[in-house]
């Protein structure tokens, strides 16, 4: 029609109608409904997705263990008044280190030394008599031979003699302990240590009721507590017998210590206690390590990390964490086949560290993993490999295994 009304409008002329024009009309209608209807071109395939891989490899990894873990002085003591009085002066600097032997605190020696004094005189006195008793029994005992006295005589002579000699031991016994509450009026550190706050002040009187001065705590060795629960305990027996784990020889596991800054503390330790039985609050036992600490860098009471060396996952494969991907199904990763495409493969992980993965089941050595670009992917898919990242064992030098610990310390 759009053909037709413009010859209309031209004055009417039937010359449109005439067979040759209507033939030419209809071939370029044909003409246009075939370019209209003709054959799109083939869309292109997909280009080829770039993507990171590594190569797969089993071997020996180090791993180790952390812990959060709390440190207790090898040996707190607590200094109490052995002795009822008054408390003189406080002679140490509260807070700083002592060394055994030097004097904490002074309490009011008088009443104690008129104490000794008395007890001397009754020594002294009880040793006269002992001397007049021993003078008349040496001259009894060779005229009662002679008959020149008694029996009886001489078994009063001698009678006195064993309770003069009896009155100068327990007066003797009495001088040594007044001298000794004397000198418990000195109250000395009995361990070199960090002291603690004086905890009664100067003047006051201490009784049994308030014998608590103060506390020395021991810095070296530290000991170093933290807890393991009934579970990872028995998660570690089974990597054990099935050879998934191997400890130390003798089980002696290397204690690395990590203060809170983040930095390693210079001495390392060795597990010295574990308790024998479960908390019955926490479901965990108790495992004690020994430091050495001879600058005192550790204080008592102190949040720090222990961190367990010295064992070994056989066999283990480790890859980066960012190359294991999780759905519905579970982990899976992706690898590059011998083709260069994309395949889709299931895995099973087992522990965790930093930004690595060990995977229990589903790789092998030789698998070419992809590492990076692994979320564009689909099965099948053709990719090209732009760099390599050597061997997921390598790609780690240690890592953390699931509590060696437990294993170590039982």
């Amino acid at each position: 029609m759009a053909l037709i009304r413009p010859a209309m409008r031209l004055g009417g002329s039937p010359g449109w109608r005439s067979a040759p024009c209507r033939a030419a009309i209809f071939v370029a209608i044909g003409m246009l409904a075939l370019a209209g209807c003709g054959k799109r071109p083939a869309k292109p395939p997909p280009a080829p997705l770039d993507v990171t891989t590594l190569t797969v490899e089993a071997r020996d990894v180090p791993v180790s263990a952390e812990y959060v873990a709390q440190t207790q002085s090898s040996q707190a003591v607590n200094i109490q008044a052995r002795v009822s009085g008054f408390l003189d002066k406080r002679v140490y600097k509260e807070g700083s280190l002592v060394k055994a032997g030097q004097v904490l605190f002074r309490m009011d020696q008088k009443p104690f030394q008129a104490q000794v004094d008395a007890a001397a005189a009754a020594m002294q006195r009880n040793q006269a008599s002992l001397q007049v008793a021993t003078a008349n029994l040496k001259r009894t005992r060779p005229l009662a031979q002679l008959n020149a006295l008694s029996q009886k005589d001489l078994d009063n002579a001698e009678g006195q003699y064993e309770q003069a000699a009896a009155a100068v031991a327990q007066s003797k016994a009495q001088l040594d302990t007044a001298q000794l509450n004397l000198s418990y009026t000195v109250i000395r550190s009995p361990v070199n240590g960090i002291s603690s706050y004086a905890a009664v002040a100067e003047g006051s009187y201490v009784s049994p009721q308030n014998s608590q001065l103060t506390t020395v705590s021991v810095l070296s060795p530290m000991w170093v507590n933290f807890s393991l629960s009934e579970n990872e305990y028995q998660r570690i027996e089974n990597d054990i017998a099935a050879g998934r784990l191997v400890l130390p020889k003798d089980r002696n596991m290397l204690v690395e210590i990590e203060q809170v800054d983040g930095s390693v503390y210079p001495f390392t330790g060795h597990i010295t206690f574990t308790d024998p039985s479960y908390n019955a609050q926490t479901g965990t036992f108790l495992i004690r390590a020994s430091v050495d600490n001879p600058k005192g860098l550790l204080r008592p009471n102190q949040y720090v990390r222990a961190r367990l060396k010295g064992a070994i996952r056989p066999g283990a494969i480790l890859v980066p964490q960012r190359a294991v991907q999780q759905s519905g199904q579970g982990h899976f990763v992706w690898l590059v086949d011998k083709d260069g495409k994309a395949e889709l493969r299931p895995v099973t992980v087992g522990g965790w560290y930093e930004d690595n993965w060990f995977i229990s089941e589903g790789l092998h050595a030789d698998d070419q993993l992809v590492v990076d670009g692994g979320q564009r992917l689909s099965s099948g898919a053709k990719v090209i490999v732009t760099a390599r990242n050597g061997n997921a064992a390598s790609a780690s030098a240690s890592a953390s295994a699931s509590a060696p610990a437990a294993a170590a310390s039982r």
